[in-house]
């Protein structure tokens, strides 16, 4: 089955209550729909693997992607997304690596947008309407900064790419101002 953003809403919501949680899958969705245009990708199938991402995370944190794979595979989706949605956690959760560009672009974007929601929250505005590329860059070189999120991963996957850091950052950044209201992040801008 080619599942819906309506189908992966359903199964995000059914498996997770975590506001934040659920925000950073939304904002993980924002980027994947950014990316997907700047590839000329389907939009609809990357918004799926956005959101869905994290899908077992709450629930079933020891067993993350492992979870997912499950819940997915009785839920009928097609291999594409399920494996999409999995490979993100290479190779610490799974050993499925990221191969395609929607594969290696969530590899990437998951631990980014992370270091960029907390960058936002610390900002007078709480917004990335107005987050530029050098304050993050600066929050991102801060070790002790956000320091759950793997730089290193953010890193590989930009290498993965093949595409300069801070383009990746930037694209990331507007894919996020693109849908701040949806995502939490238009603060007060």
């Amino acid at each position: 089955m080619k599942p819906t953003r309506d189908d992966a809403m359903k199964l995000l919501l059914e498996y997770n209550e975590s506001d934040a949680l659920i925000q950073h899958a939304l904002q993980v969705e924002a980027a994947m729909i950014h990316f997907a245009n700047y590839f000329n990708e389907d939009v609809d199938m990357w918004s799926v693997v956005g959101l869905c991402h994290d899908l077992d995370y709450e629930k079933y944190p020891e067993e993350h992607c492992k979870k997912t794979r499950l819940i997915l595979e009785e839920n009928n989706w097609d291999e594409e997304y399920i494996r999409g949605i999995v490979s993100h956690g290479w190779p610490s959760c799974t050993d499925e690596k990221p191969e395609s560009i929607m594969e290696k672009t969530l590899y990437t974007v998951d631990e980014l947008t992370g270091i960029i929601n907390a960058a936002c929250l610390l900002r007078p505005s709480k917004s990335v309407l107005d987050l530029e590329l050098k304050s993050l860059n600066k929050k991102f070189k801060d070790k002790k900064f956000a320091a759950g999120c793997n730089r290193e991963i953010i890193l590989n996957g930009v290498e993965m790419l093949n595409i300069e850091k801070n383009i990746v950052f930037e694209e990331t950044i507007k894919g996020l101002q693109e849908r701040a209201e949806i995502c939490g992040l238009k603060g007060n801008v």
